[in-house]
């Protein structure tokens, strides 16, 4: 029999649905349950196998990390690093709190709550991720730790296995505040910056302990991606991650609202500078990678030195400027050469930024000379773009250096028009005007003469440009300016400098070529005898030839080779006597320091001290110091009679310019070599000996008005303006064994009437002579 279907009730419907939702919450506990024990099936075969494997703590325990090669002026101004890896390493009682509090922001708010991983931030995680696009990580400081110093960035589920065991071992091993320290000093932060205190450097150029909310806040954005946030090459993006991280410090309580609002809106000046350092020492640094190199070897780059030089900040600061100027106005008297390259602009608008930044990075600027692509160009006006991407307009006197390459009758390659690459300066009052890289080079350097400390070494222009260093790979004629070694050996054979000599022409025959030779003055002029203190005031070829004839050339040789020249470099010809041996611009600073110090040969040094990352001193110089003779190369008499003879060269000589600074303790001696191929001045007080050259690295002629006078001296006037400032005059006493006669000095046993003289004069050069002795030279100005 058949029954016929009956409707289900509503009350056997909800009761089935309850069933389902009972069998369904069984099922889900089941598996969950099922999932939990496999997962803790993982965790105890994993702690079991893996845990007894990791790797010990030693690299955290003891952490030493890769520490750069740091090198300092006197008065401890960073000016070179040298490393794979920029790092400051600071503590974390060091730290500022503002620091601390923007890292823990962004990257681990719950770090001192949790054990090394964080499961409520994994829940917030895994909750977010599926609802929105935009990932999002839980990885705490701890377990970066452990991905930083023991594993590799890839994805996997085995890595994240490792990642969390190694975390709760660290948190084992590692106080909370040690673990931080690590990673605040440990972390990457872009431009070869590592860890917290060398990014405030890097991006600020300034210690970390002085960084603000708003400096804090955008360093925290770092870590996550160095690169898309950094203030540097990406100023935009770097902005927004810093804003963002505000406002979770004031979500989490760490500011106030008024400290968040203050930090928003502060002008942030990022540092980019093209001179990375507050010092322009790049010869200096790279002289003393080299010694420390030596030394160290690839400890140098890891260990953490510490150097500390005899450079000081200001002595350094004021030769580069008295270089670069010195060069930049020879420069601009001699024309402009013309654009350094050209490139064609793309027709298309959007591709001619990255075109142009291209094509700039080929020619690297040189500090405040940069390097521009030309827009437009006509003879009242320049556009073009720099290196930053600011577009810049030249108009007014900023052309008149390159008028001609702006007019319509310009030779090809010297006309500036739309793609030229040209150079461009801007002066202290922001305006903008065309200049060019020159071609000329130049040394200088400056030291202590009682000890050898180097005070500031310029070697060239520009160390990016050319890191050949004059000041000590240079070998140049010196010219006139040696002449006073040649001075100080007659002294020595019975001359004064109230000896008379002839200044007339003179032939040697029978010379090493088997010609004669017959010099000339500079100036092709001649004035018969003269005192040889006169003689070198104007600098005569003729009274140090027949100086060095008379005394002989082997003396001169040996005599010169007490100052610290190469003897197989200054060979005993005649020849000596107007300086064409081959000296460099530090030998000459040594040399002169024996002058300006009283007859003592000192070595000149540049490192100090050598210290580890700990402060703890490696090795520290100990220089020989004037005052021990046993490193006396001259009699004290025959230096304080050169110095009174330099003094009159700077009093009305051919170093008169160098009386506008004002002193009466100056002393020096100007010299150009034969063609104007090279300029010199070398000069000292009793504390200070600085040394000035220019020429072309291939030997050529300056023009034929370009002489040390005009050219190396003032670049020696501006450096002793800023290194003298404040340096009381001072006057080296009168030593034991000196006379003072009828206005001139001389040896106690070889007075005025036993003295060499009337070298070269006939009885009627003597007559011609005393007719014109009264003939004033104050008011000359000697070339030379």
């Amino acid at each position: 029999m058949f029954t016929k279907n009956q409707t289900p009730s509503p009350e056997d419907g909800n009761q089935s649905r309850k069933t389902l939702i009972k069998r369904l919450l069984i099922t889900g506990a089941a598996i969950g349950t099922g999932i939990a024990l496999i997962g803790a099936l993982i965790i105890i075969l994993s702690m079991a196998l893996i845990y007894p494997n990791l790797p010990p703590m030693d690299q955290l325990t003891d952490y030493h990390p890769k520490m750069p090669l740091r090198i300092y002026t006197a008065d401890h101004v960073l000016m070179g690093e040298f490393g794979e890896e920029r790092r400051n390493l600071v503590r974390i009682s060091k730290v500022p709190e503002v620091m601390k509090k923007a890292v823990l922001a962004i990257e681990d708010d719950r770090f001192y709550q949790h054990g090394g991983v964080d499961y409520i931030g994994i829940l917030r995680a895994a909750l977010h991720n599926l609802v929105s696009s935009n990932r999002q990580g839980a990885s705490t400081i701890t377990q970066q730790v452990a991905r930083n110093f023991f594993l590799t960035s890839e994805q996997t589920f085995k890595r994240k296995i490792y990642e969390v065991l190694l975390a709760w071992k660290i948190e084992k091993a590692l106080t909370k505040d040690q673990i931080f320290e690590i990673y605040l000093n440990q972390i990457y932060l872009g431009q070869r910056a590592f860890g917290f205190a060398a990014a405030a450097q890097v991006y600020f150029g300034k210690p970390l302990e002085d960084i603000t909310l708003a400096e804090a806040a955008m360093l925290a954005g770092l870590p996550k991606a160095p690169s898309a946030n950094n203030p540097i090459t990406n100023p935009t993006r770097a902005k927004q991650r810093q804003q963002y991280i505000l406002l979770r410090m004031k979500q989490l309580g760490y500011i106030t609202d008024q400290q968040y609002e203050q930090a928003k809106n502060e002008s942030i000046k990022v540092k980019t500078s093209r001179n990375e350092f507050n010092v322009h020492a790049k010869y200096v640094a790279e002289m003393v990678r080299m010694m420390v190199y030596d030394q160290y070897k690839d400890e140098t780059y890891t260990r953490g030195l510490n150097v500390y030089t005899t450079i000081t900040q200001k002595d350094q600061e004021a030769a580069y400027q008295a270089v670069r100027r010195g060069v930049l106005d020879y420069d601009r008297r001699h024309g402009y050469r013309g654009p350094e390259g050209s490139m064609d602009i793309p027709a298309n608008a959007e591709a001619v930024a990255d075109a142009i930044e291209d094509e700039l990075s080929r020619y690297p600027d040189s500090d405040d000379l940069l390097a521009a692509v030309v827009l437009e160009a006509s003879p009242k006006q320049v556009k073009a773009v720099v290196s930053s991407g600011e577009q810049i307009t030249i108009t007014g006197n900023g052309l008149n250096f390159a008028a001609a390459g702006l007019s319509s009758n310009a030779s090809a390659g010297k006309q500036i028009k739309r793609g030229s690459i040209i150079r461009v300066i801007k002066d202290s009052n922001n305006n903008w005007s065309v200049s060019q890289m020159p071609q000329l080079e130049a040394a200088f350097v400056s030291m202590n003469p009682n000890d050898g400390a180097i005070k500031s070494l310029v070697g060239g222009f520009d160390f990016t440009q050319k890191k050949f260093n004059h000041v000590t790979q240079a070998w140049r004629q010196p010219g006139s300016s040696f002449k006073p070694f040649i001075y100080s050996a007659g002294l020595e054979k019975g001359f004064a400098p109230a000896s008379i000599i002839n200044d007339s022409p003179v032939s040697f025959a029978g010379q090493a070529s088997g010609q004669s030779w017959d010099p000339k003055n500079f100036d092709s002029r001649y004035e018969g005898p003269m005192t040889m203190r006169r003689g070198l005031m104007k600098s005569k070829n003729m009274i140090s030839i027949r100086i060095l004839d008379k005394i002989g050339a082997q003396f001169g040789q040996e005599h010169v080779t007490k100052f610290g020249f190469d003897a197989a470099k200054n060979p005993p010809y005649l020849t000596l006597a107007l300086g064409a041996g081959s000296v460099t611009p530090l030998q000459m600073a040594t040399a002169y320091s024996v002058f300006a110090n009283g007859g003592y040969l000192i070595k000149p040094y540049l490192i100090s001290y050598i210290a580890d990352s700990d402060g703890k001193v490696l090795s520290q110089a100990r220089p020989e110091k004037a005052g021990n003779e046993g490193i006396r190369v001259i009699d004290a008499r025959n230096a304080f009679i050169m110095t009174t003879m330099l003094k009159d060269v700077v009093r009305g000589g051919t170093a008169a310019r160098a009386n506008s600074l004002g002193r009466s303790d100056l002393a020096g001696k100007t010299g150009t070599t034969n063609d104007s191929v090279d300029a010199w001045f070398a000069g000292y007080q009793p504390q200070l000996v600085g040394v000035a050259w220019l020429g072309f690295d291939q030997p050529k002629n300056m023009g034929g008005h370009e002489t040390g006078s005009g050219l190396a001296l003032p670049v020696w006037i501006n450096y002793m303006q800023k290194a003298l400032a404040g340096v009381p005059v001072e006057e080296r006493p009168v030593p034991p064994g000196v006379v003072f006669e009828g206005g001139d000095w001389y040896y106690a046993e070889i007075p005025s009437g036993k003295i060499l003289t009337n070298v070269g004069v006939g009885q009627k050069d003597l007559d011609k002579m005393y007719e014109t002795e009264n003939n004033s030279v104050k008011d000359e100005i000697f070339e030379d």
